[in-house]
């Protein structure tokens, strides 16, 4: 099922194709090249829109920023043909009153892993959240109907993603209100992130973070942010007795993990 959403003249925007061997569903926009200047050149930027949107012209939205947009809406796209199924997902939450725009980064294939690494001098994760928060958002906010504010900002990611994710949630506490942290690497620069974590002031918001029983514990980082005073109104975490580090795991938790994170806000 397609909206029909008209698209200023003056953007890049496009309609990302639905036939086959596609397998989106909704409408999701692409940018083929976005620019990215502290990352260097330009790359593919994606944008899901609610099922609202198109009929709902006075309505804003919150906004949740993805990493690796290559696994997330198409298989013919995703890493061995398996994706997170991100558009099903969130039009199933929509009966359930739960919608967003879900913005898709894509990740800079071989340079992924220094991307989305915020500690060591030769690594980009500091100017890839700077990019984020200071040229794709503003960009997202003008072209579409935000609720831009950090309590309507959620970041979100898996394995390195999900490091970069936590980072910038302490990193940028005036840009990300909420953080989806699934199967984090918490191990680069041994484990600089605890250090960061706990000398960070505590930052109100939602924080989802989970692992499965044959992939690294996140119970660690879990009880730095309980001592923190994060409680469970605050914080959730999943263990998943049969999960593995794999794009079909995350699929499967994303529901739960995407209703704990974009529940209407509560002041």
């Amino acid at each position: 099922m397609r909206s029909t959403v008209r698209i200023a003249p003056t953007t890049r925007w496009r309609t990302y194709p639905a036939e086959a061997p596609h397998t989106v569903t909704g409408t999701l926009l692409v940018d083929a090249r976005a620019p990215h200047p502290l990352l260097g050149g330009a790359r593919p930027l994606y944008a899901w829109l609610p099922t609202s949107y198109a009929s709902q012209p006075a309505r804003r939205y919150p906004v949740l920023y993805m990493h690796d947009a290559q696994n997330l809406f198409d298989a013919a796209l995703a890493f061995g043909g398996a994706e997170w199924q991100v558009d099903e997902t969130m039009m199933g939450l929509a009966a359930e009153g739960i919608e967003a725009i879900v913005v898709g980064i894509s990740h800079g294939e071989a340079r992924r892993v220094r991307e989305m690494t915020p500690f060591g001098a030769s690594n980009l994760g500091e100017a890839y959240v700077a990019t984020l928060a200071n040229t794709i958002k503003p960009r997202i906010d003008t072209h579409f109907r935000t609720l831009p504010d950090r309590d309507h900002t959620t970041i979100m990611g898996s394995s390195m993603g999900g490091l970069i994710s936590l980072f910038a949630y302490f990193h940028r506490p005036d840009v990300f209100g909420a953080a989806g942290v699934m199967s984090p690497a918490l191990w680069p620069a041994h484990g600089a992130i605890n250090n960061m974590v706990r000398r960070a002031p505590y930052t109100p918001g939602r924080l989802y973070i989970d692992n499965g029983a044959h992939e690294p514990s996140a119970r660690g980082m879990v009880d730095l942010l309980r001592d923190k005073g994060y409680t469970d109104a605050a914080l959730r975490y999943v263990y998943d007795r049969a999960g593995r580090h794999s794009e079909a795991d995350w699929a499967r938790r994303l529901p739960d993990a995407l209703r704990f994170l974009l529940a209407p806000h509560v002041p």
